[in-house]
């Protein structure tokens, strides 16, 4: 083998060589980039602002679209928590929707219309606690905190949203009260 021809393969090996580094690199990039996206939508979703909390999130591939409907479950079980929603309270519920990106052109709007209309089932609050134990216990206690402290934050709201009489006494019902309870053990 003559020295040119030797020169010719090693440099199409080390040209390969640093193809393959370009490509994983590019490749780390656009992953990271993917990350970033979607924690952005996911936070978007959720109101979820604490960072290492949505790194789990994304790494569980949650879509913002899912966590924005499972976020609106606590909503609106408060809201449903005496048997009736008021104006304020579903002025709440949607107005969190909205907050959290979701569209009436969606599909997940369809449920959330159901569940404004009628109460939901029973079992989709046992669903959502399954769902948040699982995911707590994947999360460290300061994720877990910030999870626990978004979702029930957004859930005392909707309970205030409504009640007292004329502005006085409490306004936030026994039932309401009793529902936030419920939802706050599921994070133990």
């Amino acid at each position: 083998m003559s020295k040119e021809h030797l020169g010719d393969r090693a440099k199409a090996m080390e040209e390969s060589f640093f193809a393959r580094q370009n490509e994983a690199l590019r490749q780390r990039l656009r992953e990271s980039e993917d990350t970033k996206i979607k924690k952005q939508a996911l936070s978007a979703a959720s109101g979820i602002t604490d960072d290492g909390l949505l790194d789990k999130l994304v790494a569980l591939n949650l879509q913002g679209e899912m966590l924005a409907a499972l976020s609106l479950v606590p909503l609106v079980v408060v809201a449903w928590a005496d048997g009736r929603i008021d104006n304020g309270e579903r002025t709440a519920v949607l107005s969190a929707a909205e907050e959290g990106g979701l569209s009436k052109h969606e599909v997940n709007y369809q449920p959330l219309e159901q569940w404004l209309a009628e109460p939901p089932p029973p079992e989709m609050l046992i669903k959502w606690k399954a769902y948040i134990e699982a995911l707590s216990a994947t999360l460290n206690e300061e994720a877990r905190q910030a999870l626990k402290a978004t979702l029930l934050g957004r859930a005392r709201g909707i309970a205030e949203a409504a009640g007292g009489f004329l502005g006085i006494g409490s306004r936030v019902s026994r039932a309401e009260k009793a529902v936030l309870g419920e939802l706050e053990r599921s994070f133990l």
